[in-house]
């Protein structure tokens, strides 16, 4: 889907937050839920790898559980983006924050009865590692039929990349400058607090942020005038 240049002005805004919620969730899952990623898939891959040679402190089973959760979000999110072709953006919008804040926030209620230090009970491991998987895979698949240029709101190589290929040093332009800086900086706030609020609390806050924050970011989207105008492709 492409949306239209001059309709765009809400949604950069809205990929920033949902920066910011890329960070928290990667604190979450790295810090709480013993060093394995539910929002950024290329690091699981990494971790697999050093699992499958039997590197101490890396369990192939979480990498296994986040990556097939993330897949199957996904999936459904192509589905169903899909299915709101031709109607307005907005509302595939909700139902996507709808989406992703429920399965986090249910993420929350399972927390309450996990202890981070022993990593038990197991049965709640694994439910928070699918339960997030599965919010951060829809919210990639809905972002990626975005296709809003250096705003993919959880991978940062391709924006760091840009800015340095594309920078004047390099005798480019410097395009969506701002952009790229503001993705790097929303993810790296989110993280920082989403770490905090992990050391200093747990898990079920940040949590319960992450899904507020998607809402509630969506539903500010949803209320400027131009949104009301695009028509999802």
């Amino acid at each position: 889907m492409t949306v239209p240049k001059a309709l765009t002005s809400p949604l950069p805004w809205l990929l920033l937050l949902l920066s910011v919620t890329t960070g928290l969730v990667d604190a979450i899952s790295v810090l709480g839920l013993g060093k394995v990623f539910t929002a950024n898939m290329t690091g699981n891959i990494v971790f697999l790898g050093f699992a499958a040679v039997g590197t101490p402190g890396f369990h192939a089973a979480s990498y296994l559980a986040a990556i097939a959760a993330f897949l199957i979000g996904a999936l459904v999110a192509g589905r169903v983006g899909k299915g709101h072709a031709g109607l307005p953006l907005r509302r595939w919008l909700l139902v996507a924050a709808l989406v992703e804040a429920a399965l986090l926030w249910i993420a929350a209620g399972v927390a309450t009865g996990f202890d981070m230090a022993s990593q038990s009970p197991g049965a709640a491991l694994y439910a928070i590692i699918a339960l997030t998987g599965l919010a951060m895979g829809f919210r990639n698949a809905t972002i990626r039929q975005l296709k809003v240029p250096d705003l993919t709101t959880t991978v940062l190589t391709l924006t760091l990349t840009g800015l340095a290929a594309d920078s004047t040093m390099a005798g480019g332009s410097n395009p969506n400058l701002a952009r790229r800086i503001g993705s790097v900086a929303a993810i790296f706030l989110g993280a920082g607090i989403g770490a905090w609020m992990v050391l200093h609390g747990g898990l079920v806050l940040p949590l319960i942020l992450a899904g507020a924050l998607v809402l509630a970011g969506t539903l500010a989207c949803m209320l400027h005038p131009e949104a009301r105008q695009i028509v999802a492709g």
